[in-house]
């Protein structure tokens, strides 16, 4: 009985042996290796300066990119990753980069304004010598009674003998006129020698006499028809007309 216990025993002790000596050679297999990182994408920038230019000037283009191996700009052609270049557009253009590497691609662009020559001017017409004679030659005013040229009138009628010295085909009339008092036949007489007096003057600084006429309209024809002393005023003149 002792003996079949012990051989039991014994059995039961080599198997755990062999058992222990199976696991003891059995390996575990290694974990596999991490998968590579992912190429880095590429990077990429596009500037011009100026920006803005006139019709047929310059500005230049710069451009950055990183992990790229292929870079090229529209219009311009293949270029190096890194670099600048001056460029003339004929018109308004977006420029356009593109970079492209083992990660992917990228694009940039740049926006050049050109500004459009102005327009020439539009020619204007030249004033015509009755439309200088309008605006430049001034009507000389007279005290109450008087046909002596005032002091205060002198700036005005030198300006009028620079003006017709200057256009010696002018030839003009200087009608005198008068205010409302005093009788149609006295006021005759004042606006006519209104009117020489101031033809006269125009002589002596050098206006030949023969582009002149005079006239004398004395109060028939006023410029203002109210009676006061500042509308009686504007009546009390030599009036220059154009002759055509």
């Amino acid at each position: 009985m002792k003996q079949r216990r012990l051989k039991w025993i014994m059995l039961v002790f080599a198997l755990s042996a062999i058992m222990t000596l199976g696991a003891c050679k059995k390996k575990v297999a290694p974990p596999p290796p991490p998968p590579p990182p992912p190429p880095a994408a590429p990077t990429a920038s596009l500037s011009a300066s100026p920006n803005t230019v006139d019709k047929g000037g310059s500005t230049t283009l710069t451009w950055q990119t990183t992990n790229a191996t292929d870079i090229s700009i529209d219009g311009i052609g293949a270029v190096q990753p890194n670099g600048s270049q001056q460029v003339t557009p004929a018109d308004s253009t977006t420029y356009h980069l593109t970079a492209k590497g083992p990660g992917g691609t990228q694009e940039a662009t740049a926006r050049v304004t050109v500004n459009a020559p102005a327009p020439p001017p539009t020619p204007q017409a030249s004033a015509t010598e009755e439309e200088l004679f309008s605006q430049t030659v001034k009507d000389i005013f007279f005290e109450y009674d008087k046909f002596d040229v005032r002091p205060d009138q002198q700036a005005a009628l030198q300006g009028d003998i620079d003006f017709l010295k200057q256009h010696a085909s002018v030839r003009f009339t200087i009608e005198g006129h008068c205010d409302e008092r005093g009788s149609t036949e006295y006021n005759l007489a004042l606006g006519d020698n209104r009117a020489n007096g101031v033809k006269n003057a125009l002589v002596q600084g050098g206006v030949s006499a023969d582009r002149i006429k005079t006239i004398s309209y004395g109060k028939e024809k006023p410029f203002c028809t109210q009676s006061t002393e500042e509308c009686w005023q504007q009546n009390r003149r030599g009036h220059f007309v154009y002759q055509k």
